[in-house]
């Protein structure tokens, strides 16, 4: 795959993680048991403020991985995943979040895809590893629904998401690595992608690069989820339009109604209505948080302009 990087080392594994140790734990369990040679990634956790220390949790896989910690003042999982990058010796960066556990051959496959197309981004699939937690169910069936209208051209991807990303360290850096401006885990991914777009780089899905997220959620999580994804979208249409000097689209009717009956096509997946139902609420949090960026905005504005 490419010419590797003087010291050796492929993949930087970049892991960013805020108070969920027993989350990060199983993480990092999963990051041991990849099967890509151990000399040639290495894994960076990006503590990211936690109340407690992350060292106790890392510390259970040393020996068998090259793992470091970095740390940071709450700055929220983009400046994370900057300062991981920052540190970072492997000539690829590999993106997952402390709450996902990638398969086995996960690397391999994100490795043989680069190999492919070594200046493209690479994003692999993510499936739900909380098949009792329907509120889960319903988080990434939306994010499985995204990717599939998102992307429909598999060699065209428009969306990848950064709990399951891979991409040249120098094109990452290119690109002014993720937005800081975005406070909390929404909208940085899109973001990135539509800088690389902008850059004229490729993206490329590897559905065979699994990744399985397991988050566990209550309604009222679950909402908060979806307001943070509200906020992150509009300040996603705030940056783009500074870029490209045009608004992004608003989606039309028949996305919104391919999204609700999207669980109701898919086979094996557990109470399609409930998760179709679950669906159409995330897209309520979604607008909520979306106008609360929105008027919190305009009110820095108007204060801006009273001074």
């Amino acid at each position: 795959m490419g010419t590797p990087a003087t010291d050796g080392i492929d993949f930087t594994i970049i892991v960013p993680t805020r108070d969920r140790p027993a989350q990060l734990a199983a993480c990092l369990r999963a990051l041991a048991d990849l099967r890509y040679p151990r000399s040639r990634f290495e894994v960076i956790v990006v503590d990211d403020g936690s109340r407690e220390l992350v060292e106790p949790v890392v510390e259970q896989v040393r020996g068998q991985i090259q793992i470091s910690v970095q740390k940071q003042r709450g700055s929220g999982p983009a400046a994370a995943r900057n300062l991981g990058a920052a540190c970072a010796r492997g000539k690829y960066l590999a993106f997952t979040d402390d709450d996902c556990a990638p398969e086995p051959d996960w690397l391999d496959r994100l490795a043989a895809r680069l190999a492919e197309a070594p200046n493209a981004a690479v994003g692999g699939r993510t499936i739900n590893g909380l098949e009792n937690n329907v509120f889960s169910a319903a988080s990434q069936a939306l994010l499985s629904y995204l990717y599939e209208y998102f992307n429909n051209d598999p060699t065209k991807p428009w969306f990848l998401a950064t709990c399951n990303f891979a991409l040249d360290a120098k094109i990452f850096h290119s690109v002014g690595g993720f937005e800081r401006s975005y406070p909390c885990a929404a909208g940085e991914d899109r973001d990135l992608s539509d800088r690389l777009r902008l850059k004229g780089h490729p993206m490329a899905y590897a559905p065979d690069a699994v990744v399985r997220h397991r988050h566990p959620l209550t309604l009222a999580s679950f909402w908060t989820q979806h307001f943070r994804y509200g906020r992150g979208a509009r300040i996603y249409r705030r940056e783009h339009r500074k870029r490209w000097g045009s608004d992004v689209r608003f989606e039309p009717l028949r996305f919104y109604w391919g999204m609700l009956s999207w669980p109701l096509r898919q086979e094996g997946l557990r109470a399609p209505l409930v998760v179709s139902a679950l669906m159409a609420l995330s897209q309520a949090a979604n607008a909520a948080g979306f106008f609360w960026e929105w008027w919190n905005e305009k009110r820095g504005r108007s204060h801006a302009e009273r001074r």
